[in-house]
């Protein structure tokens, strides 16, 4: 490659990537030919649309919340704060709850930030990789002390821990008739409701639920890479023999294992 069109390249590149416009066309003006302003125009309106349309995706109750207008202007400044770095642009657009917490415009709204974690959490499980339940693997609990073994949770699986109820929005946002609904949701957000948002795949489909305390605490313990017995430490008042049933009906946990570099004497 001459240096020439290497620099007519870079050029189109930040061009497309400039935002406002008029410093767009800065960018090219000293390559530009007569068509070229109506060019760059469409390369700029069609990676507009795909900023749009990859943002309404990944983040729907997002979009909801804000209309599909105020999105549309979200999504199109953070393409040019954050463009994609990777050939698959499903996987743009995790900074963006950072860049609405950073936002003036939207510091009226502080929820909206730990929104946007909860979906991206959400998108992220939906792309994790898959785990099949080794059901096999649950009598390790009747022979081996806890402080030798690990739970194993689906891969994907997350916590956001937030000051605002991010759950039942989200909840209420996604499923019509859901419990909460979107008046209870209002409701638990004006009051200020701190929620814990567990994150993971069922099958095919991506779940959230509230998490309590004690529940956020050994997940949190688990996803650290923690023994059981260290786990069951940090959560206080968890009721394990209940909670182990639900989460592994639930896909949560699909098997234990032996802590790394820890023998495990045989039982006698």
């Amino acid at each position: 490659m001459n240096a020439d069109l290497a620099a007519q390249q870079q050029a189109l590149l930040n061009a497309l990537l400039a935002w406002p416009a008029d410093d767009a066309m800065k960018e090219v003006a000293a390559f530009a030919h007569p068509p070229s302003a109506r060019g760059l125009k469409a390369y700029q309106a069609n990676g507009h649309a795909l900023a749009e349309r990859a943002m309404q995706a990944a983040y729907p109750v997002l979009t909801q919340l804000l209309g599909e207008e105020s999105m549309g202007a979200l999504a199109r400044a953070f393409w040019h704060a954050y463009p994609p770095v990777r050939g698959d642009v499903a996987q743009w657009g995790g900074g963006l709850a950072d860049f609405v917490q950073a936002s003036e415009q939207l510091a009226d709204e502080p929820y909206l930030a730990d929104v946007a974690r909860v979906e991206w959490a959400l998108h992220q499980a939906a792309c994790a990789a898959d785990a099949a339940l080794d059901g096999t693997s649950f009598a390790l609990l009747t022979r081996h002390d806890a402080r030798a073994l690990q739970l194993r949770l689906v891969p994907g699986c997350s916590l956001v821990e937030s000051p605002w109820p991010v759950v039942s929005i989200i909840t209420a946002h996604q499923n019509a008739g859901s419990t909460p609904d979107l008046e209870e949701a209002g409701r638990r957000l004006r009051a200020g409701l701190a929620e814990c948002a567990v994150v993971w795949r069922q099958g095919l489909r991506p779940q959230v639920a509230l998490c309590s305390p004690a529940e956020a605490a050994f997940v949190r313990a688990v996803l650290a890479g923690a023994s059981l017995s260290s786990a069951l430490e940090c959560a206080g008042d968890l009721a394990f023999n209940l909670w182990l049933p639900a989460a592994v009906q639930s896909g949560l946990v699909v098997g234990v294992a032996h802590m790394k570099g820890f023998l495990c004497p045989e039982p006698s």
